[in-house]
Formats: structure tokens, sequence, C-alpha cells
């Protein structure tokens, strides 16, 4: 079974329209949603906004539905010039530029005796994501590389360069890292999908609000063409 988790409502609500026969059950104040989506096994959550909520909502997918992989579907702020609204960022690795131990020794992003800064996403993941988006989204982009999470909403050039001269990342956002420790720690596959809905800087108010709902459909495409594929 796989865990499909979206922060906000417009991520995931059209998935869950999808599901055949759902049931629902409430955890932490989290809605699952469990189900078949295209023939495939899932269970739909919205965690929440931020690192915490979608850790939590993480543990309680291995914990209670057994999942055997996460992926998190959703929006982010681009941090590259040629990464455009509505384009889908592939996590290679999700790093949290929001963790700052250097006054221990450890390197910018890194959790103090955890051994790693940043956690790896399945490559098999991956590649059946980046064949399904060809079919799915033919006239975007598609990258794969580092996303940045944190618990902030980036919004300024000046913080979106220092994420960028930092973490070297393709996109940012505020799950997706806390999502990937969480697999890492129970030893499951994860990757992190995210269609740019913003360019993480100083017109991302403005952007987020116009640019939300392309994104987030371009992203739904994409997820509804991997359960097929699977």
């Amino acid at each position: 079974m796989l865990g499909i988790i979206g922060a906000m409502d417009v991520e995931v609500k059209e998935l869950r329209e999808m599901m055949e026969h759902p049931q629902a059950q409430t955890v932490a104040g989290m809605t699952f949603y469990q189900g078949k989506i295209k023939g495939k096994e899932v269970v739909v959550v919205r965690s929440g906004i931020g690192k915490v909520n979608a850790g939590i909502c993480s543990q309680i997918l291995v914990d209670r539905y057994n999942v055997e992989g996460i992926i998190n579907t959703g929006i982010a702020g681009s941090l590259r010039n040629e990464i455009n609204i509505g384009d889908i960022v592939l996590a290679t690795v999700a790093v949290q530029h929001d963790v700052d131990a250097t006054g221990f020794g450890y390197p910018i992003g890194e959790i103090p005796q955890m051994g790693i800064k940043e956690f790896p996403a399945d490559d098999t993941l991956r590649e059946l994501a980046i064949k399904c988006c060809k079919k799915a989204n033919p006239d975007i982009q598609t990258f794969s590389g580092r996303v940045a999470s944190g618990d902030q909403f980036i919004s300024s050039k000046e913080k979106k360069n220092w994420i960028q001269d930092n973490f070297d990342a393709y996109c940012t956002e505020m799950e997706g890292a806390a999502i990937a420790q969480a697999a890492y720690l129970n030893n499951i596959p994860y990757l992190v999908i995210r269609a740019i809905s913003d360019k993480a800087d100083d017109s991302a108010n403005m952007d987020y609000s116009e640019f939300e709902a392309k994104a987030v459909e371009n992203s739904v495409r994409l997820m509804a063409a991997m359960l097929e594929e699977m």
C-alpha cells in the first residue's frame, strides 16, 4: 500500500475523488482515506502545513496502515531561473534548510547526532515519475534535484538566494524533508513531487495566488498516471 500526503486540501482533493470505496479514519486531526485509485491500494491524507504535521502524518501511515512507501505531492517555490511556474521537480534528496546547529560544528541543515544531512529519495519511484510526466504533462519541464524544506514560506529574493547558496536546491517548500526523514527512519522509500507555483522571491505572494490551481493540476495528473503504471 502507498501513502500519499498533501499538505493542503487542494493538493489531495482530486485524488480523494478518484478513489473507489474510500474508508475514512481521523487520527491526530488528520483524516486518512483508504481505498483504490487506478487499481492501486492507497491512503490519501491532508497532513496540514509544516514539518511537524508532515512528520506525524508519515508515522501514522507507517504505524496504522503499514504503507510500503510514501509520496508527497503538492506545490513549491522555484529556486532556479530555468524552473518555471507549472514545471515539476522530483526530489533526488531532501534537506531541511531551517536546521542550524553550526554552533556545535555541524554543517548547515544537518540534524545533530543523526549522521546524515540529506535524505535520499527512491530512484525507482523517481524514474517512474519522469516517464509518467512526459505522458501526463507533455507541455511542461520535469527536473530532478534537491528539495529544501523549512517552516517558512519563502517570499524574498534575499532568503531565496541564501537557500540556493547554502543548499544548491531546485525548489523550496514546507513538508518534504520531514516526510523524507520519517521514511528514512522507517526504512521505506519516498518521493517528493512538487509542481512550481511561484518563484520564491518578492513576487511569490502574488504568483502563488494566481498559479496555485495550475500547479496542483499538474501534480495531480502526474500522480494519477503513476498509480496507473504501478
